[in-house]
């Protein structure tokens, strides 16, 4: 993949021209004559007003509610910038709607709410749900975040997901079946070092340990977490290692890194104790914890995966969250549960294995093919639409998420694929 580079100067005129922001509202009924502004508005929006009243669920039979995703955020974790705040988050939140509508079709607002109390957040958050088939949690830090995911998935009826962490942990998920596949590892088997330990990491860690996985060592900025340590709170212990270990004894032997760090948080000499075939994930963005090209050069036999889009075997969440939300909302699922976030990844990870289409290879410029230097598909892989939001929307109805009834998913994948352009 050639490495596309862009100037400051060019990324401000892009958000500022010819309109500011990237997204707007746009009108899905006529306004032309006297008759369509008295359906649209007084006298003729009382009807469907009082039928809602009558029965909430025809909410989603005469409102955009079935199609429409909040993207809330304070601003307090946004991408690699940090607490910038819930105004600066704004770009990042706009663009997290352009994902939604160009890869799946759901409209969504973003919301900046200017707090970092849990307990403000979440209540703005539950006063403002009922104008959303969704809620999509974004850029908000650890451990905050966790609580406030908890109590909105406990409190609303509506699927709640905060993306940094459960994004993360599908794709990676899904990279990792594959990995496993192509180097004859056996997941129950395999040894996994994460670097990091906010919300992505525990998250990824705890995906990890319902796909089978059992022997996961974590790290955070002080080292090797363990249960000599009086400084962690109670979602590192959920990973913390009986005893005391240094950065060498954890790799040694390791068939997986996942780097949700930062830039030399690990190195070339760890990757070196690695098992063979490591599998190494250096997500850190936008540098990651190690160059690909060094690790390639110190481990020729190793499956890498960034976070970048200029490398190889991206890690990215667009691959889960529009398609995630998509299958969720199109069945009216209560929650996004374990099992359905299971069956994104899976569907995923089978898709990688699927002949590439040519208009991949053509968006790329090269050939790609199943293996070591594909593990999962490309974001443009029109196809995601209608296995991963199919397989989604079956875990939630198989799982009780959804009570729909006569959920038929070959008529469901038919129209998913309508939406395929």
């Amino acid at each position: 993949m050639s490495k596309i580079t862009i100037t400051d100067q060019e990324a401000l005129d892009y958000h500022e021209f010819p309109q500011a922001g990237k997204i707007s509202v746009e009108t899905t009924k006529p306004v032309a004559t006297q008759k369509d502004l008295s359906l649209a508005y007084t006298p003729g929006v009382a009807v469907p007003c009082l039928a809602i009243e009558k029965n909430p669920e025809d909410v989603y039979r005469y409102t955009a509610k079935s199609n429409l995703v909040a993207v809330i955020s304070n601003g307090t974790a946004v991408l690699g910038l940090g607490n910038i705040g819930a105004l600066a988050s704004k770009p990042v939140m706009e663009g997290k709607g352009v994902l939604f509508k160009t890869f799946s079709g759901l409209d969504s607002f973003d919301i900046e709410v200017d707090s970092e109390s849990v307990d403000r957040f979440c209540s703005v958050v539950t006063a403002i749900a009922p104008t959303f088939g969704g809620i999509n949690l974004e850029d908000i830090k650890a451990p905050e975040c966790f609580e406030i995911e908890r109590r909105l998935v406990e409190e609303l009826d509506i699927p709640v997901m905060h993306d940094d962490q459960h994004g993360t942990a599908v794709i990676s998920s899904a990279a990792i079946i594959n990995a496993c596949k192509i180097t004859n590892k056996k997941l129950d088997t395999l040894k996994v070092v994460v670097v990091g330990a906010g919300a992505a990491a525990i998250s990824c860690s705890r995906l990890y340990k319902y796909l089978g996985i059992k022997n996961i060592y974590m790290l955070d900025s002080k080292g090797v977490i363990h249960n000599g340590r009086d400084d962690l709170n109670k979602y590192k212990k959920e990973f913390s290692a009986d005893k005391e270990m240094t950065h060498a004894e954890v790799f040694k032997g390791a068939d997986v890194v996942l780097g949700l760090s930062k830039p030399d948080s690990f190195c070339i000499e760890d990757i070196k104790l690695m098992a063979d075939e490591p599998i190494i994930f250096t997500l850190a963005n936008p540098i990651p914890e190690i160059d690909p090209q060094d690790v390639k050069k110190a481990r020729p036999d190793a499956i890498i995966a960034t976070g970048r889009s200029d490398f190889a075997n991206q890690v990215n969440n667009v691959l889960g969250f529009p398609f995630i939300f998509r299958g969720a909302l199109d069945v009216r699922a209560k929650k996004i549960n374990i099992e359905m976030k299971i069956a994104a990844a899976n569907a995923l990870a089978q898709l990688a294995q699927e002949e590439v289409p040519d208009y991949i290879n053509e968006i790329y410029g090269e050939k790609f093919t199943y293996g070591k230097g594909y593990i999962i598909p490309s974001p443009f892989d029109k196809r995601l639409v209608v296995e991963i939001s199919s397989a989604v929307a079956q875990a939630a109805v198989d799982s009780g998420s959804s009570t729909m009834k006569n959920f038929d998913i070959e008529v469901y994948k038919k129209e998913l694929a309508k939406r395929v352009k």
